[in-house]
């Protein structure tokens, strides 16, 4: 049995109480849904900014009666402090994932990634010290690795941000480890590599590559790579990153105030990721026969990614179940579903 697994049955047996913030968003959704089918309570909150009701309602749909019950959502702002501390109040564990994510995004809108990214941040911290919450396990992502070349990414080896949201993310990490130092909050910082599943938004000028390329085959649209395709990054299922979640807020004390990464320990070319989308489509009935267009290089993004996730698999007991291609296999009817539900 995997540490998973036994943390699993653990909690099934006796129940704790979770805040997940941007519970509405992809990842919150999806931590939402499994929590709630281990019998847990958890509270929600999220202003929908990103995140989108339809999430918290298709949540519903894959739970009991009983268990959707044992969710109380919030609605309001990381950015108001008053939010942040009616969340805390009888919560064991924290999930942090509200977040303005997309590094363009954050080149085209620094001020308002920055509220959220870090006053928004640092208002959570706040309100978890005074709650004395268990542990805060935040998210943190693989682009605070920045211009450091070296190649898999080791948490204790990083370079210069990239761009505005990479330095958010970054003092996320410096806050965390001050909070802890000076107020003895447990923290953990996950750092995200591409995470992509189920409820991942497709639309809109910032959503992520495997559901906006998803979606444009679909709609048999254009399909734009930046670059010349060999760009790679370390593509990380949905449920993998669950676990890394639940498995950093019930970690032993050793474990905690850390950093680590999340994801395969792999590379994906983007070049590969548009062929096996196209033919995980295929195997599901839609036929994609256009080539991609090639475009110039995008603005703050990295040439390629891929992580160590020793640190994680040693202190965490993290196993990623899902590789690349059993990600894609697993989401895509998600996908197909979802585009044929939105017309």
């Amino acid at each position: 049995m995997t540490r998973y697994q036994q943390i699993q049955k653990t909690l099934a047996d006796s129940p704790k109480t979770w805040l997940i913030t941007g519970c509405a968003g992809f990842i919150g959704s999806n931590l939402l849904e499994t929590l709630l089918l281990l019998d847990q309570n958890v509270v929600g909150l999220d202003n929908f900014a990103t995140g989108h009701q339809h999430n918290l309602d298709e949540v519903k749909t894959q739970v009991s009666e009983a268990q959707w019950l044992r969710f109380n959502f919030i609605e309001g702002d990381i950015r108001q402090v008053d939010d942040c501390h009616k969340a805390c109040e009888g919560v064991d564990y924290i999930l942090h994932q509200a977040a303005l994510g997309s590094v363009p995004r954050s080149l085209a809108d620094p001020i308002t990634t920055n509220s959220t990214n870090i006053d928004g941040f640092l208002n959570m911290l706040v309100a978890a010290k005074e709650a004395s919450i268990d542990t805060m396990v935040y998210a943190a992502s693989s682009s605070t690795y920045g211009d450091h070349p070296a190649l898999p990414k080791v948490e204790d080896a990083i370079g210069k941000p990239l761009s505005p949201y990479a330095v958010t993310k970054y003092v996320n990490e410096l806050y965390a480890d001050v909070f802890q130092k000076s107020y003895g909050l447990n923290t953990i910082g996950l750092r995200y590599f591409n995470v992509f599943g189920k409820r991942q938004d497709p639309d809109g000028a910032y959503a992520a590559v495997i559901p906006k390329w998803t979606a444009a085959m679909i709609s048999d649209e254009e399909i734009f790579i930046n670059g010349d395709g060999e760009t790679s990054r370390d593509f990380c299922f949905i449920e993998n990153a669950v676990q890394a979640n639940i498995l950093a807020a019930t970690s032993k004390q050793e474990a905690k105030n850390e950093v680590y990464n999340v994801a395969l320990g792999d590379r994906t070319t983007l070049n590969y990721l548009f062929t096996s989308l196209q033919q995980s489509l295929q195997d599901n009935g839609v036929e994609y026969s256009q080539t991609a267009n090639y475009r110039d290089f995008r603005a703050g993004d990295v040439r390629h990614s891929q992580a160590d996730i020793t640190k994680a698999k040693t202190l965490l007991g993290f196993e990623p179940e899902f590789k690349i291609a059993q990600g894609i296999t697993k989401a895509m009817p998600w996908y197909i579903g979802f585009m044929k539900a939105s017309g």
